[in-house]
């Protein structure tokens, strides 16, 4: 099996250093959520572990326990400070994590979009 290669220059591992500012939503040991640049919806927030980790199964395989059961609770806890939680009123979100060139991924640090704050309409087309 072969390793995933991390890129120190990529945009998550610059704002974790500081580099590039944003607009911050949470920060935990090991996570932190801020506003996407370009919002996809009227609630649209990344969260991003601060481990070098490409994608979800470079972190499912390499990320210590701790830094799991933190990045999991800080998409929760993302989700319920902006309201979008259904079991609270909220309308509802999307979880969304691109993973390599099929899946489009941009950014090769391990991200979390969560959209809400509207009808998304559906994420691909049915299948006929």
């Amino acid at each position: 099996m072969t390793s995933y290669a991390y890129d120190t220059t990529n945009i998550f591992a610059r704002i974790l250093r500081g580099e590039i500012p944003c607009n911050k939503v949470l920060e935990t040991a090991h996570s932190l959520a801020f506003h996407d640049i370009a919002p996809q919806a009227p609630v649209h927030v990344l969260v991003i572990p601060k481990g070098a980790y490409v994608n979800a199964d470079h972190f499912a395989r390499a990320a210590s326990d701790a830094e799991i059961v933190d990045y999991t609770r800080a998409i929760g806890r993302v989700c319920e400070e902006l309201g979008l939680c259904p079991d609270q009123g909220g309308l509802g979100y999307r979880m969304l994590s691109n993973g390599g060139e099929a899946g489009v991924q941009e950014v090769p640090h391990l991200h979390v979009h969560i959209a809400g704050g509207r009808v998304l309409g559906r994420m691909l087309a049915q299948l006929q």
